[in-house]
């Protein structure tokens, strides 16, 4: 196996309505695969909040990871990818980041199962 070292950095633009302002947050994990290969993507969202929020997708097979950035954490959650019927969802702690296409929404696992999202986005296709 080779050891791959695989550094993400996350503007923080706080994924809750309210953030005050955007920060920068560093974030260092080591992800070991058989093939030494992964896959790191960056996509930008529109959450109707005062920033962008960026969040990072890392695709290291057996490994799928998002790091995202919350307004009510300290640091970038990093979540792993969870079984999903449909589209990808990403999970930690309480919370579960949810993709379909370009949309994408953010859930508060200890509401109800049918609860509104916490927070809805839209994927942004200007990266600079």
């Amino acid at each position: 196996m080779s050891a791959r070292f695989i550094t993400a950095a996350v503007t923080a633009s706080l994924l809750l309505p309210g953030a005050a302002l955007a920060t920068q947050t560093s974030l260092e994990l080591t992800i070991t695969t058989q093939s030494g290969e992964f896959e790191q993507r960056v996509v930008r969202y529109d959450c109707a909040t005062e920033a962008f929020t960026r969040v990072v997708y890392l695709n290291a097979a057996p490994n799928f990871l998002a790091i995202v950035p919350l307004a009510d954490e300290p640091e970038p959650m990093v979540m792993a990818a969870v079984i999903s019927g449909s589209g990808a969802r990403y999970a930690a702690g309480k919370w579960v980041w949810w993709t379909k296409g370009a949309e994408a929404a953010l859930y508060d696992a200890t509401m109800p199962e049918d609860a509104e999202p916490v927070l809805t986005c839209t994927e942004v296709n200007d990266i600079p």
